[in-house]
């Protein structure tokens, strides 16, 4: 029985081609954009699970609390690790390590800068990555040693064995190699190319032995023995800071290393969220898309009932059962199903190297994955299921008798779950192009937004080797400013879109000695403000004119945070050496640029610079400028590379995640509303098919094209207003709440619903048209000359 139903439906797909190729399509598509965004969503998912006991593991939080709210950094003091493995039970390691850093390493000739990470022996425990040479036991113990990744080893050293062998760090530093790891995975929250022990970090930097619990500038890791333990372990950290420094407000956050990635947003001191936003809207994308390919399926197989209802009558009258009939149809649909399925996986292998290319991953298909398989098996068996199902029912219904005697299979109620369907389509299609172009205005809301400085043709460039030190860097800065490529430079402690230092340390006239407020903090070479573009609004800015090793520029947030009337001239604490405030700067983003700015000290010191800021000639050649400077930068210093970067550029990479939404929102939408354009022309074949003679009466007596277009439009232009309707108030919600997460938000206007509007009548017109103007242009003796 089952070959003969295999044989009926392959050739009723034959002889159906341009039906069968409509409703392969659509199904191809749906499953081919259900599966690159579950593969995606699959990798999100999957970032630092690699780990044995990444369940057990845990990153320590700062909530730093203050008078008006709770702000959460994952940065925490070096004393972190030490105070916990020693004083908590259920600890199984505790680690603390620096954020990556791009560094120089070389040997011989090879010269490579890339990210290193300062950590004690526990980091790698934690994090057990597979060690290809070197005794994972005896690694970072040495000071002057060091771990390399696989690829980083076999730039350096090519096809040699480097266990032993002697590279320079920072072109000075001799550091032996002790161990080769493999590459650290791209879904790693941590990336890094090697490995350095913290005793050298404490050497290069004597602060850090120094520095308090005041001072948050590290990354501390925890792994529990067992998670029963998790409590009693949240409870002591989150007092650790009490403990610790006298009159804290403050506390400790353990947070699941699984959870690091996705969810990242906190508010009040709590986890609300972060990219698992954005995760869930894509697992709903691709569930929809795939069921509107569905509901295509079922469009066109209802609208070709009039040809099929004489088909069942017969077999019904020579003793087909319904269970039989039915039986026969979602055979037609899984084959159908299995052949969407091919072409599907030709198109996922296809697109997989653009996405990989936009999104910057590389996402690919594990042939050797049984959970691949089974997925796409799975989905494919589901969808074939559910897209045949009511088509089954619905045809297998039809009374023979009825049938062949003429009767017309429509029913009131078919029509009206077709209808449904395609409102059902066309919510979704309304809701994506409304959200689509609310997240445009974010985004451009977000990068047009005034950051306090002018970003465009200013760079950056590290300071290193014989770059190092006040003298030399002034000479430097002489020679880019009298070979015009610079029109102002200056120099700053960190990377002006970096996070970086914070502390609780500083207190100010009037402040309330329980009050722990954390400050951000820079060091800034003269002429900074003009440099970037910041406005001094009261005061002045750092001057060889002055000594101002013991002055300071603050920003607004921290005059008002400390409630200075006249901040000019007033001596302020940092620890115990006091400081005076010269200038008022205006607030200027650093760090989120949708959340809002935090209180900044900066300072001038005499030395501890790590970037040269130059503002570039806006009337020479941007290349020319550039490649000027990076001349005079190899000169003073030939052993380093000239590694500079664009502020712009790295102020782009912060808006990120908003425009990969939007981009992922614009492709798959647009899938969404090819497939909803499938499903209105399946009705539209459904209701010329069957108003046919109507219309062919109309123009025997003088209605005109035009008014058959009219005619045939109506009906479909309510539906599109009803699932306008519908979809708007869902728009509305959804991205309310979607931008609820920005502190900086563009106010919801009319303008994308007022898009969704014009675009989904424009779709729905044209769509239906294509097909209503063949039936219109028609002969209207072709269909009445057998009446």
């Amino acid at each position: 029985m089952f070959k003969l139903n295999l044989k009926i439906a392959l050739r009723n797909l034959w002889k159906n081609k341009g039906y069968t190729s409509i409703n392969v399509g659509g199904l191809a598509i749906g499953l081919a954009s259900c599966m690159v965004l579950l593969l995606y969503v699959a990798y999100e998912w999957s970032y630092d699970k690699q780990f044995k006991n990444y369940d057990k593991t845990y990153v320590i939080y700062l909530n730093s609390v203050s008078s008006t709210d709770i702000v959460s950094y994952g940065y925490t003091p070096g004393q972190m690790a030490g105070e916990i493995r020693e004083k908590i039970p259920g600890i199984a390691y505790a680690s603390h390590s620096s954020y990556p850093s791009n560094e120089l390493l070389s040997y011989k000739q090879n010269n490579f800068k890339k990210s290193a990470v300062y950590a004690d022996p526990s980091f790698l425990k934690i994090l057990d990555y597979k060690f290809i040479k070197g005794n994972p036991m005896k690694v970072l113990q040495e000071t002057n040693s060091v771990i390399l990744t696989q690829t980083m080893a076999r730039n350096l050293f090519g096809n040699e064995d480097p266990i032993n062998k002697i590279v320079k760090f920072q072109n000075n530093e001799p550091l032996k190699v002790e161990a080769v790891i493999e590459d650290v995975p791209k879904n790693s929250t941590i990336q890094f190319d090697y490995l350095m022990p913290w005793s050298l970090y404490e050497k290069l930097n004597l602060w850090v032995k120094k520095a308090n619990w005041g001072s948050n500038s590290f990354l501390t890791l925890i792994q529990l023995k067992d998670n029963k333990y998790l409590d009693n372990v949240n409870g002591q950290i989150k007092d650790i800071y009490k403990r610790n420094l006298k009159n804290s407000k403050n506390e400790g956050l353990v947070h699941p290393l699984s959870k690091w990635h996705l969810y990242d947003r906190f508010e009040n001191g709590k986890s609300t969220g972060g990219k698992i936003d954005q995760i869930r809207i894509f697992i709903v994308l691709a569930f929809c898309i795939l069921l509107i390919a569905c509901v295509n399926f079922m469009n066109l197989s209802t609208a070709r009932s009039e040809k099929r209802s004489k088909e069942v009558g017969v077999r019904k009258a020579i003793g087909s059962s319904r269970k039989s009939l039915v039986g026969q149809f979602l055979l037609e649909s899984m084959v159908l199903s299995l052949l969407a399925m091919l072409v599907a996986f030709t198109l996922i292998e296809i697109s997989l190297p653009y996405f990989n290319n936009l999104l910057n991953i590389q996402l690919a298909i594990n042939y050797q994955d049984w959970k691949f398989w089974s997925t796409l098996i799975g989905l494919t068996i589901i969808t074939g299921f559910i897209a045949g199902s009511y088509p089954a029912f619905y045809l297998s219904s039809f009374e023979p008798v009825k049938v062949l005697k003429g009767f017309n299979a429509t029913r009131g109620s078919s029509i009206s779950v077709r209808k449904v369907l395609v409102v059902f389509q066309f919510v979704f299609a309304a809701c994506l192009i409304v959200c689509t172009g609310v997240i445009y205005q974010q985004l451009n809301f977000i990068k047009n937004k005034p950051i306090g400085y002018n970003r465009n043709n200013l760079i950056e460039i590290p300071v290193q080797g014989n770059l190092k030190g006040k003298e030399k860097l002034d000479v430097v800065k002489d020679e880019l400013l009298r070979s015009g490529a610079a029109t102002s430079v200056t120099y700053f402690s960190h990377s002006l879109n970096q996070f970086g230092d914070a502390t609780f340390d500083f207190s100010w006239p009037g402040k309330n000695p329980k009050d722990l407020i954390l400050f951000n903090y820079r060091g800034a070479g003269y002429d900074f403000t003009n440099t970037i573009g910041a406005k001094i609004i009261a005061g002045r800015e750092f001057s060889s004119g002055f000594v101002d090793t013991v002055n300071v520029l603050v920003n607004e947030t921290a005059v008002k945070i400390m409630g200075l009337k006249q901040p000019i001239g007033t001596v302020i604490k940092w620890d115990d050496t006091p400081i005076t405030i010269v200038g008022v700067m205006k607030d200027f983003v650093m760090e989120s640029p949708y959340q809002k700015v935090n209180p900044l000290v900066i300072y001038n010191p005499t030395s501890n610079y790590n970037y040269i800021i130059a503002r570039l000639n806006p009337n020479q050649n941007l290349s020319n400028s550039v490649a000027t400077i990076e001349g005079i930068i190899k000169k003073f210093n030939p052993d380093f590379p000239v590694d500079h970067r664009f502020v712009n550029d790295d102020f782009e990479l912060k808006l990120q995640n908003e425009k990969l939404l939007g981009t992922l929102s614009n492709w798959f939408g647009g899938f969404a509303v090819f497939i909803s354009c499938l499903g209105l022309l399946g009705l539209a074949l459904f209701m010329a098919e069957q108003r046919k003679k109507e219309i062919s009466i109309r123009k025997v007596l003088g209605a005109s094209t035009a008014n058959i277009l009219t005619l045939l439009n109506k009906d479909f232009i309510k539906l599109v207003a009803i699932a306008n309707l519908i979809a708007f108030p869902l728009a509305f919600i959804i991205i309310n709440h979607w931008l609820s997460a920005y502190s900086f938000r563009v106010a919801i206007s009319i303008l994308p619903f007022a898009i969704a509007v014009a675009l989904s009548f424009l779709i729905a017109i044209l769509t239906v048209s294509i097909q209503s103007i063949k039936v219109a242009k028609s002969n209207p003796v072709d269909a009445l000359k057998y009446e």
